[in-house]
């Protein structure tokens, strides 16, 4: 055969240099005519194909289930069962590899994870491909360089200061080492002295106010430039068994990294953002952590870390990094007495780049907010805008009266949209349901919760009208054939319009009507598995459908932002890989039975 098979197409991408030569030695090529049925139903395929030119449709009976184009492989299943279930047939002209029987069997039995990626279902695939991202994953993260750290600023102090003054320094600066210069030599140097060091003080016997720095600092410095391999600082800590390295350049120093910045970075890049948060007395200071956060998404996307786990990080840092924004902004009196709110996919855990505020704020009923509340919230919006957080465009922000209150004004603003149940009422409605407690009093959410589920969960109809917003985006039968004709017609998919909300606000039903608590999605697919009303296969497809979606937009507007333009939350899908078609594909139709099973649960049919 021609050495032209590309091997870095799912699922050959897997095989080894060996199990390349396998495919290389028993593959032929095959021609079809436009409208030629290559398969029909029942038919014991002999071969796995893999098109090299052409389009070749997947019908189950009159309906189209599937477009596969150059690169995409068929009938895999079929060809582990003994029979086709469905009839294949070549749109246009189509040229493809056949691949014998035979040799697709021993793949099969002997890589793993060419058969989870070939024909497994979902949740398989996503295992394999689990698997082979954390093998890549250390590699990828210990070549990232240390100028992609959060270095510790430097603080610098003279030889001669006191170890009194060093601890006072140590708890009022939140630090735990300075960088100790020493003149009195012939040459100066410069040495490190750390938290770690004080109990050899103690024992020291001289008073701490009379024990200069300089007697126990270290002056054998470990230095790397920026530019070193976080590996490199690994290895070198784990050698010298030390803890901190100075990043510099000749005699510019940088910062220190500490090895716990390097097995944070190794495992989470957030710890390094929290704690420049945690340490900011300003918000000057917090601005600069805000900036980070963007790179922190782009380095846990490129390691393959878990999409969830992004958005659960992210949720983290963006918490308390509003927290302390309004720490400094609020009269303590206020933060006291109430909740800064924050809701939507912020609230949800689901929100990987930056996008609109969401927020809002619940007053205690018996408290009297100061005068100039108005230029409170006002400030805080503003601020949330200067770190990178748009305002809103339906104005769903705390600076808008509409989205602040008492408990008792909250209550009678959630009633008044479940019972008058238009369509704007009932998103906002939807928003306030994904409601997480940022800061203050968490418990005066929790009233308000509690009071509206009195409410909703004894109406059936109040249900049905709400579940309903599934359908927002259109449901026609023809949606999944449609978004895969791989034509030149340059369509887009919206991952958030096709797959994201109906299931986010299919599982936000389903928690309304079962008094659930949790607000993100997958906390609540685990509670509605728990109670017995979702099956836990279920529930898997579901939250792995969710993740493709939002890795697939993560990637789409990661790759937008680097080109300077904004996140659409668009996917060209005659731009992605064999392998994403075929996970898209896989849970769009995981959405489709989804959203029939809600229309008999909620009766949205007989609406």
């Amino acid at each position: 055969m021609p050495n032209a098979f590309n091997f870095s197409a799912s699922p050959f991408d897997s095989l080894s240099k060996a199990e390349q030569n396998e495919v290389r030695d028993n593959v032929d090529i095959a021609y079809f005519r436009r409208g030629e049925v290559i398969l029909d139903v029942g038919d014991k395929p002999r071969h796995l194909y893999v098109i090299i030119k052409g389009r070749v449709v997947q019908l189950d009976g009159e309906d189209m289930l599937h477009v596969y184009g150059p690169d995409d492989t068929f009938d895999g299943r079929g060809l582990v069962a003994g029979k086709a279930s469905h009839r294949f047939q070549a749109q246009e002209e189509v040229v493809a590899y056949e691949l014998a029987e035979e040799t697709v069997l021993s793949l099969i039995a002997s890589n793993a994870t060419f058969s989870a990626l070939l024909f497994s279902k979902l949740g398989d695939k996503l295992t394999a491909l689990s698997q082979r991202q954390d093998q890549q994953e250390m590699q990828s993260l210990t070549l990232s360089r240390l100028e992609e750290a959060l270095l510790h600023a430097p603080h610098y102090v003279d030889a001669d200061t006191d170890i009194a003054a060093i601890a006072r320094m140590f708890d009022k600066e939140r630090i735990s080492h300075v960088l100790v210069r020493d003149t009195s030599g012939t040459l100066p140097r410069l040495g490190i002295f750390s938290s770690t060091a004080l109990p050899k003080a103690i024992i020291d016997g001289r008073p701490l106010d009379d024990l200069p720095v300089g007697d126990l600092a270290t002056y054998n410095l470990i230095t790397l430039p920026p530019n070193a391999l976080m590996g490199d600082a690994l290895a070198k800590m784990l050698r010298h068994r030390i803890h901190r390295i100075v990043v510099a350049e000749g005699d510019t120093v940088h910062g220190v990294v500490e090895s716990l910045d390097v097995f944070s970075f190794l495992s989470n890049h957030s710890h390094l953002i929290l704690t420049r948060i945690d340490q900011a007395d300003s918000l000057e200071a917090l601005e600069g952590a805000a900036g980070q956060t963007t790179r922190m998404v782009q380095q846990l996307y490129r390691s393959g870390t878990n999409v969830g786990l992004i958005g659960d990080l992210v949720q983290e840092v963006n918490a308390r990094l509003f927290e302390r924004t309004w720490e400094m902004i609020a009269p303590t009196e206020l933060v006291k007495n109430s909740c800064l709110i924050v809701m939507g996919s912020e609230g949800r855990g689901e929100q990987l780049l930056k996008t609109d505020q969401d927020n809002g704020l619940i007053l205690r009923d018996d408290y009297t907010p100061p005068a100039n509340l108005q230029d409170i919230c006002d400030r805080f919006s503003a601020e949330l805008e200067r770190f990178g957080y748009p305002e809103c465009a339906g104005k769903i922000m705390l600076n808008n009266p509409d989205w602040r209150g008492t408990v008792s004004e909250w209550s009678e603003r959630t009633r008044t949209w479940m019972i008058q149940g238009s369509p704007e009422n009932l998103m906002n409605l939807a928003i306030f349901l994904d409601a997480h407690a940022v800061t203050g009093d968490e418990r005066l959410l929790d009233r308000v919760r509690d009071r509206l589920w009195e409410l909703a969960t004894d109406n059936e109809a109040t249900l049905s009208r709400f579940a309903s917003a599934i359908d927002a985006f259109g449901s026609g039968s023809n949606w999944l054939s449609r978004v895969f004709a791989l034509g030149d017609s340059g369509e887009l998919l919206h991952m958030k319009k096709l797959g994201i909300f109906p299931i986010v606000h299919g599982i936000r039903s389903l928690a309304l009507a079962n008094r659930i608590k949790a607000t993100s999605t997958v906390e609540r697919i685990h509670a509605l598995v728990q109670m017995g009303k979702l099956k836990q296969s279920w529930g898997d497809n579901l939250i792995n459908s969710l993740h493709i979606f939002m890795g697939m937009r993560l990637k789409v507007g990661l790759q937008e932002l680097e080109a300077g333009k904004p996140v659409s939350g668009h996917v060209d899908v005659s731009e992605i890989s064999s392998l994403e078609r075929d996970l898209l594909k896989d849970s769009l139709g995981i959405v489709k039975r989804f959203k029939a099973t809600l229309h008999q649960r909620f009766r949205l049919d007989v609406m």
